[in-house]
C-alpha cells in the first residue's frame, strides 16, 4: 500500500497508515518488522511524516540504512 500523500492527507489519515503498515502479523519468521522496528515505536519513528514535515519514505530510507 502507497503512504498518503502529506499534501493531500490529514494528519489521522497519516497516523492510521503508520500504524496499519506497522501492526504486528504474528508471523515473525516472514514478517521482519520487529526486526526492523528494534524494539522502537513506530510513531516515535514516524512522526516527521504524522506531522507532515518529511516523506514516509524518506523516514523509511533512514530507518532500513541504520540496520
Amino acid at each position: 500500500m502507497t503512504a498518503p500523500a502529506i499534501e493531500t492527507s490529514t494528519r489521522e489519515e497519516r497516523r492510521a497508515f503508520v500504524l496499519d503498515e506497522w501492526r504486528c502479523r504474528h508471523n515473525c519468521e516472514l514478517c521482519g518488522r520487529c526486526h526492523i522496528l528494534k524494539g522502537r515505536n513506530e510513531e516515535d519513528l514516524y512522526a516527521d511524516y504524522i506531522e507532515g514535515h518529511r516523506s514516509y519514505r524518506d523516514i523509511t530510507l533512514e530507518i532500513r540504512s541504520q540496520r
